[in-house]
């Protein structure tokens, strides 16, 4: 996210459903969820699974490692599909990290960054 808004009302977005942003230390191996928009416009939360976490890397969007473990998402797509990148990655109520690649022999895994790392990026380019 690039630039800087005056007048966030005219954005129609509810910061009543803000949610914390996670450090690269909070994260953990394991169960999480992704959010995407599939059908109707609507978004929708799907079972993931973070399998890897590459703490030190700060060089590419290749932070974690992530597993499409939800069915309905599995069934719908075969995974990870085109459009799919920078949905959010959310873990113990707090954004870790977006999508950003998946792996083209295996599309239910892919790599996601840290939102650390693109807050800190947005900043340096502010």
């Amino acid at each position: 996210m690039y630039g800087k808004v005056t007048n966030v009302s005219a954005l129609n977005i509810d910061v009543s459903k803000a949610i914390e942003v996670a450090t690269r230390n909070e994260i953990e191996t394991g169960p999480a969820k992704i959010v995407c928009t599939l059908e109707d416009n609507k978004t929708k939360q799907f079972d993931i699974e973070i399998e890897k976490i590459y703490v030190n890397n700060n060089e590419n969007n290749k932070s974690m490692l992530v597993k499409v473990t939800d069915k309905e998402l599995i069934e719908k797509t075969g995974g990870i599909i085109q459009g799919m990148s920078g949905s959010p990655i959310i873990q113990n109520n707090k954004v870790v990290g977006a999508l950003t690649h998946v792996l083209v022999n295996d599309p239910q895994k892919g790599y996601a960054v840290f939102a650390d790392l693109m807050i800190k990026q947005a900043r340096e380019v502010n």
